[in-house]
């Protein structure tokens, strides 16, 4: 593990693994960077991989109030540990946190997006705008369980099934630690439809990945960044759902970013 510091002081903390060219990955709500773990240790065979903690998780610190700027800095810090620019690749709000970085200029040489969760108007129903603030109260309140909770329930649409199988499950008490995080997350995704101004400001070749078993409001969404993207393509993972598959993404990346050896 090493750390840069962002411009605001805040340490963030990164794995570098392999050789080649440089790409980094960002990961989304309610993990860490050991989420992606596996599909870095798998890139590693043909590019350096920065798999990085987003501020406020696992490795990385944090600050007292949060902006989607601070992570833009952050990453100008991977970049530059990278050598100045990369290949980035981020998943679900990770994915949209990459668009809007790519969209602020950031030294970004192609874009690759999992399933970022816009949504379309008449798809399902959107998050509450007041979300963040809904994520940060249970937080204040000491509610760490019920943001968490929350999150999986109203925000993912995930069965109550699961939610009580989760509570009970000994990766609990980790979602409980980063649960201040899941307000970054949705101050990053807004009012979760497609931000067409950002989308439109992104030049550089970008693929947006859906699964083929995935929802299909998640599909349409994605449609809709690729049909505003200048340099944009659309990728169908077969049989995959939004938790996808290490080897099929390491594959599709390989392709996109043109590392093999």
């Amino acid at each position: 593990m090493e750390k840069v510091t962002s411009a605001d002081g805040t340490a963030i903390a990164f794995d570098r693994l392999g050789t080649g060219p440089a790409v980094v990955l960002v990961c989304g709500g309610s993990v860490d960077r050991m989420s992606n773990a596996p599909l870095a240790a798998l890139l590693a065979e043909h590019f350096t991989v920065y798999n990085y903690d987003r501020r406020g998780r696992g490795d990385s610190g944090d600050a007292k109030v949060y902006a989607v700027e601070r992570e833009f800095e952050d990453l100008d810090a991977i970049f530059a540990a990278a050598g100045g620019s990369a290949c980035l690749y981020g998943t679900s709000s990770g994915a949209a946190l990459a668009l809007l970085a790519t969209a602020s200029g950031r030294p970004v040489e192609r874009l690759a997006l999992w399933e970022p969760p816009y949504i379309l108007e008449g798809g399902r129903p959107r998050p509450p705008a007041n979300t963040a603030d809904i994520f940060r109260d249970f937080v204040a309140a000491g509610r760490r369980d019920a943001a968490a909770e929350y999150f999986m329930a109203e925000i993912v649409g995930l069965p109550p099934e699961f939610v009580a199988m989760a509570k009970a499950s000994p990766w609990w008490p980790a979602q409980e630690a980063i649960a201040h995080t899941l307000a970054y997350d949705a101050t990053v995704m807004g009012d979760y439809s497609v931000p067409v101004d950002a989308v439109r400001r992104v030049k550089v070749p970008t693929q947006v990945l859906t699964g083929g078993a995935s929802w299909p409001w998640m599909v349409e969404g994605n449609q809709a960044v690729v049909a505003g993207l200048a340099d944009g393509s659309h990728r169908t993972l077969d049989g995959q759902e939004h938790n996808v598959d290490p080897a099929v993404m390491a594959r599709a990346l390989k392709e996109f970013f043109g590392g093999a050896r």
